[in-house]
């Protein structure tokens, strides 16, 4: 099975991606090691964070996704890309817990504040939407744990017929 993993920064889709990639024996890639392996965009010292070109990053994922048959990608910039998945997950936090986890991570209150509007106004949901059938979709809230959000992302794929 291809899974996409997406959600705003600090929901916590590498943590449930990796325990997922265990749990289901898939491979897990995440978005930024990917693209720094691949040399695909630079680094905004500016905005402490890699910028990648969109459309030559989905370009590289669509090849990995048609030689891999079992794998898990997981990153925020996901949700914008039209990859050839099985299914996408979408990962979801209240913005006020989301708030209290990216300050907890020492994000500048730039990038909270941006990342929490984000949350608050659907936007990976909305690009999800654009990009993938309803039917493709699984939509969960993250749990109090890892193991509780990966059993939710589980009990949501089998409820759209995902043979796991």
């Amino acid at each position: 099975m291809r899974l996409v993993v997406t959600g705003t920064p600090g929901v916590g889709k590498t943590s449930v991606a990796r325990a997922l990639g265990k749990k289901l024996r898939h491979k897990v890639v995440n978005e930024k090691q990917f693209a720094l392996n691949k040399g695909l965009g630079k680094w905004d010292p500016d905005e402490n964070e890699l910028v990648i070109p969109l459309q030559r990053f989905g370009k590289a994922l669509q090849q990995l996704l048609k030689r891999e048959k079992n794998i898990i990608l997981e990153g925020h910039l996901l949700c914008e890309l039209k990859l050839n998945a099985d299914f996408v997950v979408l990962i979801r936090v209240h913005p006020e817990l989301l708030e209290l986890r990216l300050q907890a991570k020492q994000y500048s209150e730039d990038k909270v504040q941006d990342n929490v509007f984000c949350e608050g106004i659907d936007y990976c949901k909305k690009h999800v939407a654009r990009n993938y059938p309803a039917e493709k979709l699984v939509e969960v809230q993250s749990g109090k744990t890892i193991k509780e959000t990966m059993q939710n992302i589980i009990r949501g794929l089998r409820e759209r017929g995902a043979k796991l």
